[in-house]
């Protein structure tokens, strides 16, 4: 068996945060890892009008050679590791066997950790190896390490002034094509913890809410499929079966699955609804966006994220995760990612702007929040409420946005905003669009009972469900299409389909207080608050056409 191993580049990962070693790992624990395999150069989505590529011809024309793969198969097998299967677009090999197996393989110093936050869990420190023989054909390992990199908390519960608004009152607001996306796929992420994590588990599905919020509504009751991905949901029973206070834990997240799934199925009753559920390590974004890919909707909304310059990213994770967004767009799945209910801040403790993850890959829609405000709450504006981020109050937050830090400005966003960070690159900016996210909030149920929410996780599945109201109406030569770099395209009108398809918002900052303390200003055309603004559903379907 070969001994010689090398560093995996971008592999290094600090003491997850607020954690500490607890013990070792029991080297007969079962793990599976995700391994990412360096494979041809994938184009950049928008540079032609192409159709979408189906998965097969992703991988046909993108997957790593044969001949990589059975090499790094035959040596992952010479240490005892077995190999489950190739990825669906050929750049990915899931892989399983005991942790000895796995330390072998990867000298990655595997361990129990625990925190106050996440209970007992599987972590690292330091970076991942590689055996020399097949160093050059392996980007990432993720599944090492299930620390959380995906989050997400209430930014706008509670009860409102005004009413909230119900699916007729937002398809009249943004003016809705008609229809009910019949014969549309529309995919929604969910993440949670695997049952052993401690206090934390998955969030649950509720199918007795989703009946009853759109018989409530006057709407059918769709079928709506759970998919789990490395992770199954609870059931009500489950649910009612934990201790008191993991169950308030369990239902907080409850909450906002029910509230995606309930917007989606309310807004398109007759479309093909699947929610996939995955663990909230990089392992399972990355399991969850290729398992997506291979089922082609035409829009995933994503309703979670973290800061992109987070220490818990890993970098090499983060860019096979961008990459599989990449290879999912170029399957015309337009993913919709909530750009973050903290504002500037993004949860990061220094006083520099930030954006978060994947909300701002240069391969997904992010999507901003605005609220209604004035006389009658009639007047849209930026989605920002004391001090700009979330305080646990349930009253608090703002929309996220700004320029990345990572990643370059795609050439499709001929835009000019500047970054507020001295030094930075001029990155990707966000966000493309926005919605309701604040006050009055939407209206939803959750155990039977009214429970109005918001955020933009709201925001998210408001667009993918329009998408699919979209591309039912459109002709077949303009359908499943990969919509951000088209918004940034002039359109029938001479316009950009940006403009021409969504009212502008002009009023509102997202500066979080007190750190950073400044923030992106709303202007005439596209800012980074609300990027070219909200919907208008038929001027934006006149726009594609």
């Amino acid at each position: 068996m070969p001994e010689t191993h090398g560093v995996l580049p971008g592999t290094r990962r600090p003491v997850p945060a607020g954690a500490r070693r607890v013990r070792d790992i029991d080297p007969n624990a079962h793990i599976e890892v995700t391994v990412t395999l360096k494979a041809p150069a994938l184009p950049m989505p928008g540079e032609t009008q192409a159709e979408a590529l189906t998965p097969a011809e992703l991988a046909r024309q993108y997957g790593a050679p044969l001949d990589n793969i059975r090499k790094v198969e035959e040596t992952l097998r010479s240490y005892g590791l077995h190999i489950e299967g190739v990825g669906p677009t050929r750049r990915t090999l899931r892989v399983s066997g005991t942790a000895s197996a796995m330390e072998a393989a990867f000298k990655a110093g595997v361990a129990i950790y625990q925190s106050a936050a996440q209970g007992e869990f599987r972590g690292r420190e330091g970076s991942v190896s590689i055996p020399a023989e097949i160093s050059d054909m392996v980007e990432s390992v993720v599944g090492l390490d299930q620390r959380k990199v995906a989050q997400r908390k209430a930014g706008a519960q509670g009860h409102s002034a005004a009413t909230p608004l119900g699916p007729s009152d937002l398809e009249a607001h943004y003016n809705f094509p008609p229809g009910s996306g019949a014969h549309q796929k529309i995919a929604i992420a969910e993440f949670g913890a695997p049952l052993q994590s401690g206090s934390f588990l998955p969030p649950a599905f509720l199918p007795d809410d989703v009946a009853a919020f759109c018989k409530s509504q006057g709407r059918p009751v769709p079928t709506v499929t759970t998919v789990p991905v490395n992770l199954a949901p609870l059931t009500l029973d489950q649910l009612k079966s934990l201790p008191a206070q993991t169950a308030n834990d369990v239902l907080d997240e409850t909450g906002e699955v029910m509230m995606d799934v309930e917007i989606v199925a309310t807004l398109c009753s007759a479309a093909d609804i699947s929610v996939y559920y995955a663990t909230f390590d990089q392992k399972g974004w990355l399991d969850l966006v290729e398992r997506v890919t291979a089922d082609q909707p035409v829009a995933l909304s994503v309703s979670y994220g973290l800061a992109e310059d987070s220490p818990e990213w890993e970098p090499a994770a983060l860019q096979s995760i961008n990459q599989a967004l990449q290879a999912a767009a170029l399957a015309g799945i337009t993913v919709c990612v909530s750009s973050g209910d903290d504002g500037t801040n993004c949860d990061m403790p220094d006083s520099r702007a930030h954006v978060e993850f994947p909300g701002c890959s240069p391969f997904v829609l992010s999507v901003g929040g605005t609220m209604l405000a004035g006389a009658g709450a009639m007047q849209e504006v930026v989605w920002w409420q004391s001090p700009g981020r979330r305080n646990g109050n349930g009253h608090s937050g703002a929309t996220g946005g700004g320029v990345s830090t990572i990643f370059a400005r795609p050439p499709w966003q001929n835009i000019a905003i500047t970054s507020i960070n001295g030094g930075a690159i001029q990155g990707r900016v966000i966000p493309d669009v926005a919605a309701l996210a604040g006050p009055p909030l939407y209206q939803l149920i959750l155990l039977g009972q009214s429970s109005p929410n918001g955020g933009t996780s709201a925001s998210a599945p408001l667009w993918a469900s329009l998408l699919a109201r979209l591309n039912a109406a459109l002709p077949a030569a303009k359908q499943q299409r990969f919509l951000p770099p088209i918004l940034y395209q002039n359109g029938p009108s001479g316009a950009t389909v940006g403009e021409a398809g969504c009212p502008d918002i002009v009023s509102g900052n997202n500066a979080s207080h007190p750190k950073p303390g400044k923030g992106y200003q709303a202007q005439n055309g596209y800012d980074a608050v609300t990027g070219w603004g909200v919907p208008n559903g038929k001027n934006l379907l006149a726009a594609l056409q």
